[in-house]
């Protein structure tokens, strides 16, 4: 009947969406009950059957938090929160109906430091993705910050998953998804899980986790790898911390779940703030407990864990000249203060066997600005202090997690994205982030003022949502797979092509110290 919005029948009844642009559209789906009350810091549970039909027509709100300035420039300002986030959003070809159909699935995570974000976000919307490739595209919410990754089981005889409640949540979305592709017209046996920063990392903890296994055949990892988890003593030492900031000194689950909202948000951010300030690192991540991940998920990687999962791995040539913009002291930075950050930032973790750590430090100097010389790009303190934390946090845990999967039968792709925004008069150049509108098509709206317009950008989008896309069918995104002999990456930018180890002088300083 024209007009009549789609509707897909569920686990828990019929939901009803919205055609738009050619594709139908269900967003606010729940996959999972309401994380509230005696359910708030307890694992995912399946949720309730509902009365009537859902109406699925608009987003369900995102996680508690309180977004930064790049949320908001991304269009997070206005957007409800609340604890009954479990939500998941699916954009649909129309063309030949909802169902009937074996299409690819790409289930995207998104990114936010584990403390923000949602699948909501303008710069998240499927439907170019889905018209383009056929394709069936989720976004899923999942808990973050403390109420999803606070490690708390010891100090209260809770469920020891409580320290990955938020993978938890990631995984019973992605098995929700393979147990409705096909409603969706999608195939339950090519699911592509893909998704950046903490999302990228969160898929990097996936590959680690045995209840994950079978959800998904392909992940794409943008500015993430298989790093960004905490030992149990570290993750302990956060939960100690936060129950510290939160007035419980004593805390046990009545008290922890008797904190409202704003109590939570208040206490981690005391908690991230410090964090920052003492390690420069995430306080709030995926902790080894032994269960939900049973070990290092790089460890478990190499020892074949994922080795059917076919791997898309890259990062973005300036990934830290986000983080630096409210750095007030770099821009003057000199030679000292450079050692000095190297000093107080450790390029190797206490416990890695490692040379003087001053030694060390200007070893790297040393070898970075001579790398950086021979390519005549900039040399001075400030340009290697923001090229060595983009490679120590995103480029080179990449590249590890690539070697450690190319052992194994399915393929790893690597890529290095180079469009550099003119936002900010240049100062963000390939930034943290930046590649995300180019892969879902959405380089218009708020995102035009970060990443520019005209033809370029339009080639280089096409181009990269086609890789993507084709990876989704087959696991091959179009170019030679990467190894450890010639480390082919693809090159995403003004200029595309395939290159041998780039910026292989660099990446040598770090073999035997990550």
């Amino acid at each position: 009947m024209i007009g009549e919005r789609p509707r897909i029948e569920t686990r828990s009844g019929v939901a009803r969406g919205r055609a738009e642009s050619g594709v139908a559209v269900f967003r606010g789906v729940p996959y999972a009950r309401a994380p509230i009350a005696e359910l708030r810091w307890a694992p995912p549970e399946r949720e309730a059957p509902w009365a009537g039909v859902l109406d699925a027509g608009d987003f369900g709100p995102m996680a508690p938090q309180r977004p930064g300035v790049l949320m908001r420039m991304l269009g997070m300002d206005g957007t409800a929160s609340g604890e009954d986030c479990l939500t998941l959003n699916a954009w649909v070809p129309s063309g030949g109906g909802v169902a009937g159909r074996r299409r690819p699935v790409l289930v995207w995570l998104h990114g936010g430091g584990f403390t923000a974000g949602a699948g909501s976000l303008p710069v998240y919307d499927g439907q170019h993705l889905a018209r383009r490739g056929d394709a069936v595209v989720v976004t899923v919410n999942y808990r973050l910050g403390a109420l999803g990754f606070l490690a708390w089981g010891d100090r209260s005889g809770a469920d020891p998953g409580a320290a990955n409640l938020g993978l938890l949540d990631q995984i019973a979305a992605l098995a929700w998804v393979r147990e409705h592709a096909d409603r969706f017209g999608g195939d339950p046996d090519n699911v592509t899980v893909f998704g950046e920063s903490a999302g990228a990392m969160s898929i990097g903890a996936l590959l680690g986790a045995p209840a994950a296994r079978g959800l998904f055949q392909r992940a794409i990892l943008q500015s993430g790898a298989s790093h960004n988890v905490s030992p149990p003593a570290a993750g302990r030492r956060v939960a100690e911390q936060f129950c510290a900031a939160a007035g419980l000194p004593g805390a046990d689950a009545a008290a922890l779940r008797g904190l409202s909202v704003d109590g939570v948000l208040d206490a981690q951010q005391r908690v991230v703030d410090e964090s920052w300030r003492t390690v420069g690192g995430l306080a709030f991540q995926p902790v080894v407990d032994g269960r939900v991940i049973p070990r290092a998920p790089l460890d478990a990687v190499a020892d074949g864990a994922a080795r059917e999962i076919s791997l898309l791995v890259g990062t973005n040539l300036d990934e830290w000249n986000l983080f630096a913009l409210p750095d007030a002291k770099l821009r003057d930075l000199d030679e000292a203060g450079l050692l000095r950050r190297l000093l107080r930032n450790p390029l190797v973790s206490g416990s890695a066997p490692c040379c003087d750590p001053e030694a060390l430090a200007k070893h790297a100097i040393e070898v970075y600005r001579g790398a950086r010389a021979a390519r005549g790009v900039a040399v001075e303190p400030r340009a290697l202090w923001l090229a060595l934390q983009t490679d120590r946090v995103f480029r080179i845990p990449a590249i590890r997690l690539a070697e450690r999967q190319c052992a194994h039968p399915a393929r790893s792709f690597s890529y290095l994205f180079t469009w550099a925004s003119a936002a900010l008069g240049g100062a963000l150049g390939s930034c943290h982030g930046l590649e995300v509108p180019f892969a879902f098509g959405t380089t218009g709206g708020a995102a035009a003022q970060l990443v520019g317009g005209g033809p370029q950008v339009e080639r280089l989008a096409a181009r990269i949502q086609d890789a993507w896309l084709a990876f989704a069918r087959s696991g091959d995104p179009g170019w030679r797979a990467y190894d450890d002999a010639e480390r082919s990456t693809m090159v995403l930018g003004r200029e595309c092509g395939l290159a041998a180890d780039p910026m292989g002088e660099e990446r040598r300083f770090w073999e035997g110290l990550l």
